[in-house]
């Protein structure tokens, strides 16, 4: 699942790697310390940018089943620049309904950007019971919090965000989309089958060099409020118009909340990780 273009996704991937939490992190690496090789599977990987971020930093050969059902972001996430140690396979899969084939097979973790806010309560619950069938550790980065600010502020960006919010939590073909709430259902699901939740915030820093991608959020803003009918469409004109100008003044900044999560299991993985422990056979 994506439905992004290429162009956005690349302008963000550097933001989204300076708003990673490097403790989040850490522990996911931490948790496969010792494995090698190591298989990783990414869910929604859009054009690879989580193994771009992740493999560098494992010492161990690699093996990342990139999944995702966009096929052009996923020939584009095969050919990513990656390290010799390691070996991708590109899957084409509709995570919303083919989750479990997803993950059955070799794997250690389990891991998605970007993803979790775009799903239903029922997916990440259904995520959850299928990673702990498994034993499998889960890194989720960047799942967008609600929180939204801007300097200087304006008169309507409380609007603005509320309509946001809004069309976040419409269907993403999952389901009702949990949008902000997000990170909270994952830790609520998660720590119910039993696993531990390292969570820290992860947002979005834009200062006033970052004029592209903040003229990139705003109209993506203001196409959200006017699609969900949260405001006039003279108040969202006017406010989107005064905010690119105080961007082309150099006047602008922003943050734009996330959460990474990192869950893991109380017993890791057997060493008979090839085999299927779906709680859905008739899905295999």
């Amino acid at each position: 699942m994506s439905g992004f273009s290429a162009e956005w996704l690349a302008l963000r991937e550097p933001y989204d790697a300076a708003a990673c939490s490097a403790a989040v992190r850490d522990a996911t690496i931490a948790s496969i310390a010792g494995l090698d090789p190591v298989a990783i599977v990414d869910l929604g990987t859009g054009t690879a940018s989580g193994l771009r971020a992740l493999a560098p930093l494992i010492p161990a050969r690699q093996t990342w089943r990139l999944v995702d059902n966009d096929l052009s972001l996923l020939a584009r996430a095969a050919d990513t620049a990656r390290p010799a140690r390691v070996q991708v396979t590109a899957v084409p899969v509709d995570l919303a309904h083919d989750l479990e084939a997803a993950l059955d097979g070799a794997v250690d973790l389990v891991t998605t950007t970007a993803l979790l806010d775009l799903v239903s309560a029922a997916w990440v619950e259904r995520l959850a019971v299928e990673c702990a069938a498994r034993r499998l550790p889960f890194y989720a980065t960047l799942s967008y919090d609600g929180r939204m600010e801007f300097t200087p502020q304006d008169a309507g960006d409380a609007a603005i965000i509320d309509a946001f919010n809004t069309h976040q939590r419409t269907d993403k073909g999952f389901g009702p989309a949990l949008g902000p709430k997000a990170a909270g259902e994952a830790i609520t699901r998660f720590t119910t089958v039993g696993y531990f939740v390292d969570r820290q915030p992860s947002d979005w820093v834009f200062g006033p060099q970052d004029r592209e991608i903040q003229n990139e959020v705003l109209t993506g803003l203001a196409a959200a409020a006017r699609e969900i009918g949260g405001a006039r469409l003279d108040d969202i004109v006017g406010w989107l118009t005064r905010r690119r100008d105080l961007v082309a003044a150099g006047r602008s900044s922003m943050r734009i909340g996330h959460i990474d999560l990192f869950a893991r299991p109380t017993e890791m993985r057997r060493p008979d990780r090839s085999q299927s422990n779906s709680t859905s056979p008739s899905r295999r």
